[in-house]
Order: structure tokens, then C-alpha cells, then sequence
């Protein structure tokens, strides 16, 4: 016997509510929870996205409890119970909302200071109020739309099923046709539009950057790079006015110019290619000569950090060689949240062309070697190499900065930290080999090195190296104490609004101002580069200067 037409009226909204009740609730609780400090400082039209986003997460979970009460057939309240219910629970919402946005303004301006940024504007409740209003709307009205759509097709299939097996597949079909539209046709078309931005981004050259007439420069006369091929991203490196006579006035005595060697995505389409047109150019210009030699893996635009180089440039003296492959042209964070992949095969190919012509020259000759990588160029430069690549000719050290969270050797690093240090500041082992270091302090400093060196640079406000799913049901291990000089008492753990909240800190990691969430100091850099190098004849004055001279370049 065929069932009866599925009852699409029991799943209906209210008549005398235009929202649920119970999604009412919990996306205020979620609305509430999302206005809290996290760890970057938020603009107001970004918190208030991030508040119109939760609640409806929070409203979303409550019409689905909702559904699935309703169809295990549980016992409900009378109408007019439910009626008076429903009017309690908006005017408390309404309530607890209109507080909570007074609150708000204190709580970021408790981060403001904690970062030294002046105090938000006045109008800040009104902004998060009307941003959320909106986007809360209009995730609700492609909730009701994927509602709709399951009950639909439930309806369309009760007549040969039972009606309970009807709205499970009705939920599930529903869930596939809108992954369709979101992944294959929305967010797909959308990365092909962001790419497509980033890379007449990367291709714009200024009038000011001509060519260079210098032959040892990547893009000037003999080079095996063309100037136009490397992009912006490499024409900035390229052409960063740290010279030879500038290095030498913040050394007090004679430099070397150091060579920047930089192969742009535009250089060569396949990753080999342009790992082996890196290997020919650094040959050519003399790179295995001088005296430390630096594979800078670059984040995910291709942009290598000012700040990173001025330090290990001036500290050699100018006898440095750095090699730069470009993999993307998206932002670290957009890559590391769609592709995590990506860059890996370059950094690899890299790797495996420069160490390998390392590797055959006279150990004796040969330039000390290391890594360097920030943000997802840190991920990318630590998957480079594996045990088997270094077992005859290792590296003598690494320096990854602002680690993503899915980076493979930080995870096992610091999970395996001595116990009782932070997360954000671990210790790992005797500090022989991996030390960690921060804007306030470097646990294991001055004690004895092994022959290869990692430091790893991480801010406890970086939302890129902390971010983790598990934060959506579990507290991580940062958020308790003692906690990061950078990271507000006022912060709370809140299940599933963590999560959305250091998932929005991640997007925004970068605005943060210097010293905290993802933008690293040249203070920081040098703290780094000096225990990575140890360099000689370095006294403080000297150290001085070049931090004189960092700050005068705002680095």
C-alpha cells in the first residue's frame, strides 16, 4: 500500500511567528557570543558580519532541533503556550542584544589597548547592528530556501517510501544540490574571479620599475629570467634599495651587494621549469659563492617580507644569496583555506634542484644552507624536504615564521612540547634543535646549539597558526592560562562562536598592526636571524643601528 502524501504543513513556521522560537534563542546566544574580544582587533562592519553569520548558525541549529522533535513526534506545548513562550524569548533576545552592543565597544577597545591602537568610533554598536541585520537575513533566507527545497523533495517522494525515510533523503538531496551551487558553481567561479584579479595584480609594473641595468640582478642584461616574468611580487624583491654602500654604514665596515635571485610564476608554466631556471640563475650570478645561501620559500602572493631580509642581509654583510620560486598569486590565508596544497610541488622541485647542486659541492666551500618561510610559505618550505633528502647533506637550519595551523612539523613539535609550556611558547626538548621565539621572550636562549638549527617566530594573536576545527567543540590549549602577552583576559571560549570567531580572526590576521596577530616585526625577524646565525662582531651599538634603520624603512 502506497503511504500518504508527506504532511509538508507539520514542518511550517508558525502562524503567529515568523521565526522559530528556539533558533530565536540560540542565534542570540550566538549573536551575544560572537560581539566578545578574540584575538585581532575587528573593524565594525567585520564584526558585525561575523555577529550576523553566528546568529544565524545559532538560528539555523534551532529550526533544525526543531524539525527533528517534530519528527520524532516528542509531545509539544499548547499553542497559546508557545505563543506567550515565543514573545518571552524575543524580548529577552532583544534585550541581552541591545546590552551586549553597548558592551562590545568596551571589549574591543580593552584589545585596542592591549595593541596600542587608539579607542573605536562612537558609532560602532549601530554599524554591527545594521551590517548583522542583514547578513543574518540573508543567511536565514538561504536557509528557509534549503528548508524548503528538502521538504519538497520529500513531499515527492512520501508516496513510495515512508515518510520519515522521505525526509531523510530529502535533507540529504537537498544538501547535495546546494553543495553544487556553492562549490561548483558559486566558490569555484569565484576563485577563477579572484585568481584572475591577483594575477593583473601581479603583472601591473609601475613606471618606476624599470629593468635593471645591474647583470647580477634577476631581470637585468644576461639574465636567465625575463624582468616582465616575475611579477610584482619579485620585482619588489628584486629591486629593494638595500645596497652594498647602505649595509656597510649600518655595519661599520665593508659589505658585499647581496643577491636576490627571484622566478616568477610568468617565468616558466611547470613547477620544474622554473625550479631549474632558479638553480641556472643562481649559478650565473654567483650564489653558491658567497658565504650563507637562503631558500625564501614566499606566502601565497608571491611576496616576500621586507622585514624578514633587511635583517639577514645586513647581519651577513651582504654575503647572502636568497632564491625565491613564486607558486600562487592568491593570499596566504585564502589559499591555506581552499587549496592547502598549494605550493607544495614548487617548494619541493626548489628544494630538490638548489640542495642538490649544494649537495655535490666541497662540503668545505660549499655556503651554509637554510630555509625561510612565512605564512604559508613557512608551510610550504617546511614540506620541501623530507628525512630522506637530508640524511647525507643536511640543511643548517629553518626559520618559519607565522606557521599555519596545518603545518606538518609544528604540529608534531608542539604536541610534543615539554610539559607545562604554553602552546604559544613551547619548549621542545633540550632546545638543542627547535627553538621558539615571540615578541617577549626566547625559552632555551644561550644555550649550546646542535649542527641544525629551526626557530619558529609565532605571535599567541596569530589566528593563522592557531586556528584548529577543534576549536568548534573543544577549549584549545592557547586560550587557557598563563596565556600570550598579546591575547586579553576578556577573551572565552564559546562552543561553535570560538570557532567563528578565530575563523574570521584568520581572514583578518593581517590588519592587525605591527607586533601582533600576522604581521611580524624586523625586531622580531632579528631576534630570529641572530640565534639562527649566531653571527660574529655583531656588539650592541651595531645592533642599534640597524634597528635604527629598520624603523626608519617602518620595518
Amino acid at each position: 500500500m502506497m503511504n500518504k502524501v508527506f504532511n509538508l504543513t507539520r514542518f511550517a513556521i508558525s502562524p503567529f511567528a515568523l521565526v522559530s522560537t528556539t533558533g530565536l534563542l540560540l542565534g542570540a546566544l550566538c549573536f551575544i557570543g560572537a560581539l566578545t574580544p578574540s584575538l585581532v582587533p575587528r573593524a565594525g562592519l567585520v564584526q558585525g558580519a561575523l555577529a550576523g553569520f553566528s546568529f544565524a548558525i545559532g538560528y539555523g541549529v534551532g529550526v533544525l532541533l526543531s524539525m527533528i522533535w517534530q519528527v520524532l513526534h516528542l509531545p509539544v506545548a499548547s499553542e497559546g503556550a508557545r505563543r506567550w513562550l515565543f514573545r518571552g524569548v524575543l524580548l529577552a533576545a532583544v534585550i541581552a542584544i541591545f546590552l551586549t552592543l553597548g558592551k562590545a565597544t568596551d571589549w574591543q577597545n580593552a584589545l585596542h589597548t592591549a595593541m596600542g591602537l587608539p579607542p573605536v568610533e562612537t558609532v560602532r554598536p549601530f554599524t554591527i547592528a545594521s551590517v548583522s541585520i542583514v547578513v543574518a537575513s540573508l543567511l536565514i533566507a538561504i536557509g528557509r530556501a534549503f528548508r524548503k527545497a528538502a521538504l519538497v523533495i520529500a513531499r515527492r517522494l512520501s508516496p513510495i517510501m515512508p515518510e520519515r525515510l522521505a525526509l531523510v533523503l530529502g535533507i540529504l538531496l537537498a544538501v547535495l544540490l546546494f553543495n553544487f551551487i556553492g562549490n561548483d558553481v558559486i566558490i569555484k567561479r569565484a576563485f577563477v574571479a579572484f585568481d584572475a584579479s591577483y594575477l593583473r595584480l601581479d603583472q601591473a609594473m609601475p613606471v618606476q620599475d624599470a629593468a635593471p641595468t645591474d647583470p647580477m640582478k634577476t631581470g637585468g642584461p644576461g639574465s636567465m629570467v625575463a624582468w616582465e616574468g616575475i611579477g610584482a611580487q619579485g620585482r619588489s624583491r628584486v629591486a629593494d634599495p638595500l645596497n652594498a654602500a647602505g649595509i656597510a654604514e649600518i655595519a661599520g665596515v665593508q659589505a658585499m651587494e647581496p643577491l636576490r635571485v627571484y622566478v616568477g610564476l610568468g617565468s616558466a608554466e611547470e613547477a620544474e621549469d622554473r625550479a631549474q631556471l632558479a638553480l641556472q640563475e643562481a649559478i650565473r650570478v654567483g650564489a653558491f659563492d658567497r658565504s650563507t645561501l637562503v631558500i625564501a620559500t614566499p606566502t601565497g602572493t608571491g611576496w616576500i617580507d621586507p622585514s624578514s631580509m633587511m635583517p639577514l642581509e645586513v647581519l651577513t654583510r651582504g654575503d647572502v644569496a636568497t632564491i625565491s620560486v613564486q607558486y600562487s598569486y592568491l593570499p596566504s590565508w585564502l589559499s591555506l583555506i581552499a587549496v592547502p596544497e598549494y605550493g607544495a610541488e614548487t617548494a619541493r622541485a626548489t628544494f630538490a634542484a638548489i640542495h642538490g647542486y649544494w649537495r655535490d659541492l666541497p662540503a668545505e666551500t660549499r655556503p651554509r644552507l637554510y630555509l625561510f618561510g612565512l605564512s604559508l610559505g613557512s608551510l610550504n618550505s617546511d614540506l620541501s624536504a623530507d628525512f630522506y633528502d637530508l640524511i647525507s647533506a643536511p640543511y643548517h637550519g629553518a626559520y618559519w615564521v607565522g606557521p599555519p595551523f596545518g603545518s606538518r612539523s609544528w604540529r608534531q613539535i608542539t604536541a610534543g612540547r615539554v610539559d607545562g609550556t604554553p602552546e604559544w611558547l613551547p619548549r621542545f626538548r633540550d632546545g638543542s634543535v627547535v627553538r621558539f621565539l615571540n615578541q617577549t621572550d626566547m625559552p632555551d636562549a644561550g644555550k649550546p646549539w646542535g649542527p641544525m638549527r629551526i626557530v619558529y617566530l609565532q605571535y599567541a594573536s596569530d589566528a593563522i597558526t592557531f586556528f584548529s576545527p577543534s576549536i568548534l567543540w573543544r577549549e584549545p590549549d592557547w586560550m587557557k592560562a598563563p596565556r600570550g602577552p598579546d591575547v586579553i583576559k576578556e577573551l572565552r571560549w564559546i562552543p561553535v562562536v570560538s570557532f567563528l570567531q578565530v575563523g574570521f580572526d584568520l581572514m583578518t590576521a593581517t590588519t592587525a598592526p605591527m607586533g601582533h596577530g600576522h604581521v611580524y616585526a624586523g625586531e622580531d625577524y632579528l631576534e630570529g636571524w641572530l640565534a639562527l646565525l649566531s653571527p660574529e662582531g655583531w656588539d650592541r651599538a651595531a645592533l642599534d643601528r640597524l634597528r635604527a634603520a629598520m624603523t626608519a624603512r617602518g620595518l
